[in-house]
């Protein structure tokens, strides 16, 4: 049989995390078998439905680079593949689960079934729909067929429930947790079809699956109380030969390793749990996404593959391939993994490295638009084709010097934002240290040295020529090398930190290197 999964959300809400992780590992699984990934919406709760939901689930999916090869929008011979648009199919097959005896009738109003759980709550025990209740309840097994036929006819609510065997052992084999048992004895009968003539999750969900040909199901371990009822359908339409293969993901944990990180995390614990940012149509609060967040789409990914796989070695950083190739069920852990924000960051640090500076400075630019000398000459497909070419190939360089410093784009303003703005104020504590009465005099000597190259643009003097012309100055002069550089660095960023002296001189350009020394000295005194 050839690979088909897919990933089936419900367009309730936004797309946490671990919904996009269980998309990823089903499209990994997908491409490393040369198979088919499918999107399908499952809808048949009409009442959980959001609006924008399943737009936002297609875009987000897009953006993690997790290809659909059949869904809503890329069409395909499955279809369709929005259940609430499949909904005339279900009856058919909860009237064959009814005429074989694996399903029947359950005419027991909403009241009724209430007032039973409040009796049996008084009694410190747990209601359940199941092989011994429904013996005492009012459904097709217990009420005579003309009674039956007379509250169908007569448009009553009814549901149709699966009728489990009585003490019967489920034997069921998971990839991931290899064998589960269990017994009948502590199931319910699960609602699979209602009178509005819209099925049940569990229903639509079997019946899809079968119809899509799906080889292997890859969902979070959330679904694995469902498996028992999910087997036992295919038993009862005699499709065990064709069934697929069940796998189901560990948990990912909150940062304290207690308990799920749930969609209610979002933001309470400082970091994003969705991929990009939520607009909630009821309340108009917008929720924080990995993307909006700064993070490159390759390192959210890198972080969701590694929760809960890994390969058996030490690697950490992957390509979209290189997850491909390494890809295994078989490697995918039982026990919940413990999401690390701080990891997290780590990871996009490593992307920032990796991409090149050229990548770095669009983002760059991107990001803080008016803020930035650069001219933007026309509107266009390219930042970089809107730049001015000296200015572009200066922030490329400026890139260069400070995205190690940085994890995410949105940092690299506080760590290169005084190659763009003159400092206004300086630092009291470099100022106690280094600067002494005859400070002006040396600055102005080393200005001097600067003026026949006033006319040169940034970058028109290498960082070689600043420093074989100021060292050779104060070699010769018997000047404090430490001293003097470190108040240069005072005067250029207004500091002592950032790149290296003569770095920032090369990128400023001898006319602005001039214009802040004498700027300093006369706020310093």
């Amino acid at each position: 049989m050839s690979v088909r999964v897919r990933f089936a959300p419900s367009p309730t809400g936004p797309l946490h995390m671990g919904g996009v992780r269980t998309a990823l590992f089903n499209y990994l699984f997908a491409r490393k078998h040369q198979g088919t990934m499918i999107l399908r919406i499952e809808d048949t709760d009409q009442g959980r439905f959001v609006p924008g939901a399943e737009e936002y689930i297609m875009e987000s999916l897009e953006w993690c680079g997790i290809q659909i090869d059949e869904g809503i929008k890329e069409g395909g011979k499955f279809g369709p593949y929005r259940q609430s648009d499949r909904k005339l199919i279900y009856k058919q097959y909860a009237d064959q689960l009814l005429e074989s005896g694996w399903a029947y009738y359950s005419f027991d109003s909403s009241e009724d079934l209430d007032a039973i759980r409040k009796e049996y709550e008084s009694r410190k025990e747990t209601f359940s729909y199941d092989t011994q209740t429904r013996k005492s309840l009012r459904n097709s097994l217990t009420l005579a067929p003309d009674e039956v036929k007379r509250l169908l006819h007569s448009g009553v609510h009814f549901v149709v429930r699966f009728r489990m065997p009585e003490n019967h052992e489920i034997v069921m084999q998971d990839i991931i947790r290899g064998e589960v048992r269990v017994n009948t004895a502590t199931l319910d009968d699960k609602v699979l079809f209602k009178s509005d003539r819209m099925p049940t999750y569990h229903l639509a969900n079997v019946v899809d699956d079968h119809l899509m040909e799906i080889s292997h199901v890859i969902r979070g371990e959330e679904w694995l109380p469902s498996l028992p009822l999910h087997v036992m359908l295919y038993k009862a339409f005699g499709w065990t030969d064709t069934m697929p293969q069940f796998a189901h993901l560990p948990l990912i944990l909150k940062p304290n390793g207690n308990g799920k990180l749930s969609k209610r995390d979002g933001d309470k614990l400082g970091f994003p749990v969705f991929p990009i940012n939520w607009n909630n149509p009821e309340t108009n609060e917008i929720y924080s996404g990995y993307r909006e967040a700064g993070y490159f789409r390759e390192a959210f990914v890198n972080i969701l593959a590694l929760l809960g796989w890994n390969d058996g070695t030490d690697k950490e950083i992957y390509t979209t391939d290189e997850l491909i190739q390494a890809f295994s069920l078989e490697r995918v852990g039982k026990s919940g993994s413990r999401f690390d924000p701080e990891k997290a960051k780590w990871f996009n640090h490593q992307y920032m490295l990796l991409k090149s500076n050229e990548e770095i400075a669009e983002e760059f630019i991107k990001a803080q638009g008016s803020r930035l000398k650069a001219q933007v000459k026309a509107q266009g497909s390219r930042l970089r084709d809107q730049v001015e070419e000296v200015e572009w190939n200066r922030i490329v360089k400026i890139i260069s010097l400070v995205k190690e410093r940085a994890e995410f784009v949105k940092d690299i303003w506080s760590q290169a934002w005084f190659f763009f703005e003159a400092p206004t104020t300086y630092d009291e504590a470099v100022i106690k240290k280094r600067w002494s009465p005859e400070m002006p005099l040396i600055l102005k000597d080393i200005t001097s040295l600067l003026l026949p190259y006033l006319s040169l643009a940034p970058c028109a003097l290498s960082l070689g020529e600043f420093e074989t012309l100021i060292k050779g100055h104060i070699v010769a002069n018997s000047l404090n090398m430490g001293n003097v550089m470190n108040i240069l660095r005072l005067c250029l960023v207004g500091s002592s930190v950032g790149p290296g002296v003569f770095d920032i001189m090369a990128l400023l350009g001898p006319k602005e290197v001039i214009a802040r020394i004498d700027r300093a000295v006369q706020t310093i005194g």
